[in-house]
């Protein structure tokens, strides 16, 4: 009922501002103000929620809402049908005073309705649409739909494992929730949902009667469908769905008789749900369990999603598994036509008039524009997911091409209305840009120049909707279609209105579109420049020649191939300029353009040096003035202060521009040498461009990882997300490669590599994967991650290639299966040497983390692979393998006894000279790779922005009503699950938490977590950081027992995901130890600590700063843990590092040096005091008890201890290495000490992990 607080917004803040204007005025303009005052009251009670009552029929009861006066009546309807009260209905319509309320209009549209008005539900009569859809609602909501397999989604797609997670820590002791295997290897299962009860049983069947449809002479009668329900008593019953509702009648497996059964067995009801609990006696109490069942779990976690695709899991249960048992279930086949109808007309719908007339919506008012992101959100996931479901189907073949007889790659294709188009130079287009590899490209960076062109809105220009799929090594391109876009032309006559028309040859220059062409350049930075067609005649064009414009007839002018947008990556291009295109030897195409956020950069840039130029330029020019002036001399004081303000306001920003041209060094020759001297300017501003990349933008992205100003990507996805968010394009890997030296670069070196390779194999894979039939694709699969990650198991594996298949396809190329370790090694070198300029030495493939790079792999190409224990070595199967120093893959550790015991037995000899690591049977499924061109929603970001603006100005009320509202329309628009509102529920968590309002922070990160499972992934980067981030809220909540279950479900995402080691999990280690700490687990904090400053010693260093403030925590937490001595030690250790770093007059070394005073003369004093009881007891002949049975001291000691007031009346004169010695040689009691004050809480995490 999220949707339900739309009316929290800022407006009741402003009759306060109002008051405080009207004190301010004379007595005259009060009444004028009183006037505005009431305004804004009115406007706010607009505003506010209401409740309503609604009257369900035959019931006494009534229902109670909140409503808000904004919501839609269609939006009440499904409110109000998600009630349990209301399950039952979903053919109805609302009255209020008698009259029937449309279910399109506002609430606030219904004349007299208000607060506390009663609404009447009222059934109406079915349609056959309405009995189809009724009947799929209840055996949704009975639990009768069974199992779907969905070539889209995939197995177990949208799984969550929170639920899972949180219920493991209730059932665990303090220290149990300590208790974590740090070098245990990374569990495949982490990522596996729990194995479940099943759900109670209603009713074993709801299915379409072999009887349906209805003949024509009953359908004159009213009826609609026939039913087939088998109850959990066994008992069949025929039921007619009627105009009037559902019945059972006298029909048989046998016999057809659709009139309803004579009394004691007539059974009817308006709702098939109803209907159900009269002829079944068990289903009410079964269907209550099942409500109670579903109860158990977070409604988020298993809400259907309608507003975004739910990320498939790449690894997924074996098929024995429950979790993916499959059913028996009649209906599945029939769910086509319960949802479509039997011509397939109900999904049938034109994409492209529907895009744009959501585009021509109004914009004026904020729910105006609520309402049209909305409906435009909702349209793109609809469109995307029709596209990728038809792309589907072409790639498999199963759609007739419309140009049969042209080549494979040059095929087009229209299904359920949507233009389809190999990502593949089929017709020559790219010939001279690089074929194939040019237009692979080409498509990519137009699905991402749409999407662009759809953020900025630019009214007057239309984009058609563009989805790009990879698919089995495929790319196919799905596109609305534009209307006139396949009309024959006259002679003469230009099939293209402004751009290039056939290659560069020929340009076309139609006016109409030049203002639309502008608006779209100046936000995209693209300079107005003259291009040349074959003839040398000029056109000045807004765009590059490459984008195109064309006036569709349904008279909108449309913007077409968006893929040169910003200018060619000229230096790049040089680099390579004799290779380029060439089959194996350089980079293997010339699309190598700037990404605009590079170009955006540059611009920030520019302008922040002009902004700086001019007031430098105007303070000058006013000092030359002042002091020529002898009248300003006096006053000039009283005016510094406002000096800096007219300056701002003297400043006209109409005088900066920039811009690049986006045709420069891409082949136009000039005419004169006016325009040989204007190309040569716009080509220098280009290669100065190109110069930012790689003389800046790449040397400091390094560095703010280096420096931690970065947090420290986890995987390919993470790594490619901050490369682009920072312009760079990942044919710079080699660059950032090159530039990684020092302990924790080297591990950005290793990421950049293994993404290198990873990249590298799905450009091979998709070779060989491109014209492979279906059935022969698992093979090809198993048979290249075996040659990748099992050849140190298996040395020469075998393509099982099933026979009797192969005899199906002999026409297809089976090149893979000539596939060995060693070729495809050469391969991945190729691939890397010519894309990303990295030499791969020749042991590459021994430093590789496996199950990482089975994972990176998994999800670029969308395999779907079955859990076990993947043997990547030849080592025991009980033997995890150790690689470069990680623990990777499944498996338990085993002691080196075992392992000996174990070598010559047969089981061993066995599972060593097992096949392969992969089967055929291991690919379970192949999802594809969805890029869509969906803008983001700029309302609720705008709102989230003013929320965070006025908490920072210090306007806590009216930030927080902001960020209400901001929350409110996020999940509007999008609806809940979507990626975009996992993000904005993880940003409001965050600011909530620093505002104290820890509950909210808590809620908010739970909800962030589940529907990052859902959409971006249970093992993404991000669902990671949320876990944390949750920890660290659950924690200030005072439950540091669930804090800690999140905290160790992170790392062991953090084993899969990266390995061990990952750099900013020092925080996390810290920040556990710390919870531990609070629960007052001092020896378990120890162990944290411990391990948090090994990992800091390995990847930043023994003697670094971050690794001297882990010992200065550690020293702490040994003396907590009456580790007196070691305590010492590691404050010593501690103190020496400040020392040479920050020298002795720092604040970090003062205080180091005081604890390190305070410790030793503790550690002295309980030294002499065990001494002289040791002698004592010596002498009178009692035996001393071993040291590692003596209790600690009192707190009241340590208490002391810590405050510097040891018993001994002054302070010990011997040095603190005398000291040392003086304790080394003692057998001193270990002492306890408390914590240092002030160190109360872990560090929190802010839009990333900083280490």
């Amino acid at each position: 009922m999220a949707e339900k607080q739309e009316a929290q917004t800022a407006a009741p803040a402003e009759p306060t501002t109002v008051n405080a204007k009207a004190a301010d005025q004379p007595t005259t303009e009060n009444h004028e103000e009183d006037t505005e005052e009431d305004g804004a009251e009115a406007e706010a009670e607009a505003e506010a929620l209401f409740p309503l009552q609604i009257a369900l029929p035959h019931e006494k009861d009534r229902l109670h809402i909140m409503v808000s006066p904004q919501e839609p009546i269609h939006e009440l309807r499904q409110s109000v049908i998600d009630l349990p009260q209301a399950f039952q209905y979903s053919c109805f319509h609302f009255e209020f005073d008698g009259e029937r309320i449309n279910d399109f209009v506002q609430i606030s549209d219904v004349k007299g309705l208000g607060p506390d008005a009663e609404i009447r539900l009222i059934q109406d009569p079915y349609t056959e649409k309405e009995a189809r859809v009724h009947v799929i609602r209840i055996r949704d909501l009975v639990g009768a739909a069974g199992d779907r397999t969905d070539t889209l989604h995939g197995a177990l797609p949208g799984s969550s494992l929170f639920d899972s997670v949180t219920a493991a820590a209730k059932d665990v002791d303090n220290v149990q929730a300590s208790t974590y295997d740090f070098d245990g290897p990374a569990k495949t299962s982490t990522l596996l949902p729990k194995d479940e009860t099943p759900a109670p049983k209603t009713v074993k069947s709801v299915s379409l009667s072999p009887w349906n449809p209805p003949p024509y002479h009953w359908r004159q009668k009213g009826h609609l469908l026939y039913l087939l329900v088998t109850t959990n008593e066994g008992e069949q019953h025929q039921i007619t769905s009627h105009v009037g509702g559902f019945y059972v009648n006298k029909s048989s497996n046998s016999k057809f008789d659709p009139t309803p059964r004579p009394p004691p067995k007539a059974h009817s009801a308006h709702s098939l749900l109803t209907l159900l609990g009269q002829v079944s006696p068990s289903f009410s109490n079964s269907f209550e369990e099942l409500l109670q069942f579903n109860g158990r779990k977070d409604p988020i976690a298993i809400f259907q999603m309608t507003n975004a695709i739910p990320v498939a899991p790449w690894l997924v249960p074996s098929h024995s598994s429950p979790l993916c048992a499959h059913s028996s279930d009649i209906t599945r086949t029939q769910e086509g036509y319960l949802i479509a109808g039997v011509d397939n007309t109900d999904t049938l719908r034109d994409w492209n008039e529907e895009f744009q007339a959501a585009r021509e919506l109004p914009k004026e008012t904020v729910q105006d524009r609520v309402l049209r992101e909305r409906f435009i959100s909702k349209l793109f996931a609809d469109y995307t997911d029709a596209a990728a479901r038809g792309a589907i189907l072409v790639a498999r073949g199963e759609v007739t091409p419309l140009n049969p007889t042209e080549g494979r790659d040059a095929q087009i294709f229209v299904y359920n209305n949507v233009f389809f188009s190999f990502g593949a130079d089929g017709v020559g287009t790219f010939t001279s840009e690089g074929g194939d590899d040019a237009a692979r490209v080409a498509t990519g960076k137009d699905v991402n120049g749409v999407r662009i062109v759809n953020q900025l809105d630019i009214d007057g220009l239309y984009s058609p909707a563009t989805v790009v799929v990879d698919y089995l090594g495929k790319r196919i391109v799905g596109q609305t279609v534009v209307p006139g876009i396949f009309k024959q032309k006259e002679p003469g006559e230009n099939s293209i209105d402004y751009g290039a028309v056939e290659g560069k040859e020929v340009v076309a220059a139609d006016e109409r579109f030049a203002a639309p062409f502008e608006k779209l350049s100046q936000a995209l930075r693209v300079k107005k420049h003259p291009v040349w067609d074959k003839d040398g005649k000029r056109f000045d064009l807004e765009a590059s020649v490459e984008t195109k414009g064309l006036m569709g007839t349904d008279g909108r002018k449309y913007v077409l191939d968006l893929y040169r947008i910003t200018p060619l990556d000229v230096l790049w291009l040089e680099e390579n300029e004799d290779e380029v295109g060439q089959e194996g030897a350089g980079y293997p195409h010339r699309m190598t353009v700037l990404r605009p956020e590079l170009v955006e950069t540059i611009r920030t840039l520019k302008w922040s040096a002009w902004v700086n130029g001019e007031i430098t330029r105007i303070k000058e020019r006013a000092a030359k003035e002042k002091s020529e002036s002898k009248e300003l001399e006096e006053g000039s004081n009283e005016k510094k202060d406002t000096e800096d303000e007219e300056i701002e306001e003297k400043i006209d920003g109409s005088n900066f521009t920039f811009s690049l041209n986006p045709d420069a060094f891409s082949g136009q020759v000039p005419q004169t040498d006016e325009e040989k001297k204007e190309m040569a300017a716009d080509e220098e501003a280009v290669r100065n461009a190109c110069k930012h990349l790689r003389d800046a933008a790449i040397p400091d992205f390094v560095n703010d990882i280096k420096s931690s100003d970065l947090p420290f990507p986890m995987d390919g996805a993470s790594l490619a997300r901050m490369m682009h968010k920072r312009g760079i394009n990942m044919r710079y890997l080699g660059k950032i490669v090159s530039l990684c030296e020092g302990p924790r670069l080297l591990r950005l070196r290793d990421l950049c590599m293994q993404e290198v390779i990873s990249r590298a194999f799905k450009h091979v894979a998709s070779k060989y994967l491109r014209y492979l039939p279906m059935p022969l694709t698992a093979a090809c699969i198993a048979h290249l991650l075996n040659c990748l990650l099992g050849s140190a198991f298996n040395s020469k594996p075998v393509a099982d290639i099933d026979e009797s298949l192969k005899t199906l396809y002999p026409e297809t190329d089976l090149a893979f299966a000539n596939l060995t370790p060693e070729s495809l090694r050469k391969e991945i070198e190729i691939e890397s040497a010519r894309r990303f300029k990295v030499t791969l030495d020749s042991e590459w493939h021994t430093g590789i983390k496996h199950l990482q790079l089975l994972r990176e792999v998994s999800l670029k190409l969308g395999l779907q692979l079955q859990a076990k224990d993947f043997h990547f070595t030849g080592e025991p199967i009980d033997t995890p393998p150790k690689v470069n120093g990680h623990t990777n893959g499944e498996g338990e550790k085993s002691k080196k006894k075992k392992k000996k015991a174990r070598e010559g037995s047969p089981s061993s000899v066995t599972s060593t000279t097992a096949q392969s690591t992969f089967t055929a049977d291991d690919i379970v499924n192949v999802v594809p790779i969805v890029k869509d061109s969906a803008p983001k929603s700029v309302i609720s970001d705008e709102a989230l922005e003013g929320g965070r603006h006025s908490i920072a100005q210090g306007n806590r009320k009216i930030g927080q009503e902001l960020l209400l509202e901001s929350l409110t329309l996020h999940e509007q628009i999008y609806g809940i699950l979507h990626s975009e509102v996992a993000r904005a529920y993880s940003s409001l968590a965050q600011i909530y938490y620093q505002l104290e309002e820890k509950e909210a922070a808590v809620d908010l990160a739970r909800k962030a977590v589940i529907v990052s499972e859902r959409t971006i992934g249970i093992d993404s980067a991000e669902t990671l950081l949320y876990y944390l981030n949750l920890g660290l809220y659950v924690h200030g909540s005072g439950d540091s027992k669930t804090a800690l279950a999140y905290v160790k479900h992170a790392l062991d995402l953090w084993k899969v995901i990266y390995g061990s080691d990952h750099p900013d999990s020092i925080t996390t280690l810290n920040n556990a130890a710390v919870m531990l700490q609070h629960m007052q687990a001092y020896h378990e904090s120890r162990i944290w600590f411990e391990q948090a400053l090994a990992v800091c010693e390995r990847v930043i260093g023994a003697q670094s700063l971050q690794a001297a403030s882990l010992l200065f925590q550690l020293a702490q937490a040994l003396a907590l843990d009456s580790e007196s001595k070691a305590a010492l030690s590691k404050m010593r250790d501690c103190y020496n590092i400040f020392l040479n770093e920050l020298g002795p007059d720092n604040n970090n070394t003062k205080e180091a040096g005081t604890w390190l005073e305070q410790l030793t003369q503790n550690a002295v004093a309980i030294a002499k005091r065990d001494k002289d009881a040791q002698s004592r007891r010596f002498r009178a002949g009692i035996p001393f008890p071993p040291r590692h049975i003596t209790g600690s001291a009192s707190p009241s000691t340590a208490s002391a201890a810590l405050n510097g007031k040891a018993k001994s009346t002054k302070p010990d004169a011997r040095s603190i290495d005398d000291l040392l010695k003086f304790i080394d040689g003692s057998s001193a009691q270990k002492k306890t000490t408390k914590k240092r004050p002030g160190r109360t809480a872990p560090k929190t995490r802010v839009g990333g992990i900083a280490s």
